[in-house]
């Protein structure tokens, strides 16, 4: 057991570093956004490609964060019936579920996701858009998105399989106490402090 709680440790590490660095996409999409509006607004110019990449920027924000979004227990929860049993129970039921429904899910997905960004990476498929961006990379962040959240769906099963044998504290209780802004916003101070110290020397 304790080799497979090492690995979910490291599932654990790496949708934590993955999300922390997908934060950085969504100020990318706003300061996106913000410019391609002041320059149509300023400058009559605009292109479908600046809107496209602010696509992408979301869709690779909703799919890769996927696993660090199920690592830290935010996925929309109905537990009406679930929250009436213990916690042994419920962490029971959890494990069934991701054994039987979560990761036949995203593997289904993966397997016909694949085909799809192949073709479009051999055609070299673009966007019915004028100056529209290239379709491959989009594609590509389906398969991807889903083999880090069947990643982190083993980890998850792992934890409470180790929970119910005793090894484990309780996986179900959220880590986060913070919000992804104020952490992000931490992260912006903290390196504005560190470039204003440098410049200072």
């Amino acid at each position: 057991m304790n080799a497979w709680l090492a690995l979910a440790r490291a599932i654990d590490r790496m949708s934590e570093w993955v999300g922390r660095w997908l934060a950085w996409l969504v100020l990318a999409a706003v300061l996106i956004s913000a410019a391609n509006a002041s320059v149509r607004k300023a400058f009559n110019v605009s292109s479908n490609a600046y809107l496209e990449i602010q696509w992408y920027l979301f869709a690779a924000v909703f799919l890769l964060a996927a696993g660090y979004t199920l690592l830290r227990q935010e996925h929309v929860r109905i537990d009406v019936l679930l929250a009436r049993f213990s916690r042994r129970t419920q962490a029971a039921v959890e494990a069934a579920c991701l054994v039987l429904f979560l990761l036949p899910f995203c593997l289904s997905v993966i397997d016909l996701a694949v085909p799809l960004v192949l073709n479009a990476w051999r055609t070299g498929e673009m966007s019915n858009n004028a100056g529209g961006l290239i379709r491959w990379p989009v594609y590509a962040l389906v398969p991807i998105g889903f083999t880090l959240l069947l990643l982190q769906g083993v980890s998850e099963f792992i934890k409470r399989i180790a929970f119910l044998m005793g090894r484990a504290p309780d996986p179900g209780r959220k880590q986060q106490t913070r919000s992804a802004e104020e952490e992000l916003a931490d992260v912006i101070r903290a390196r504005a402090a560190g470039a204003a110290e440098g410049a200072d020397k």
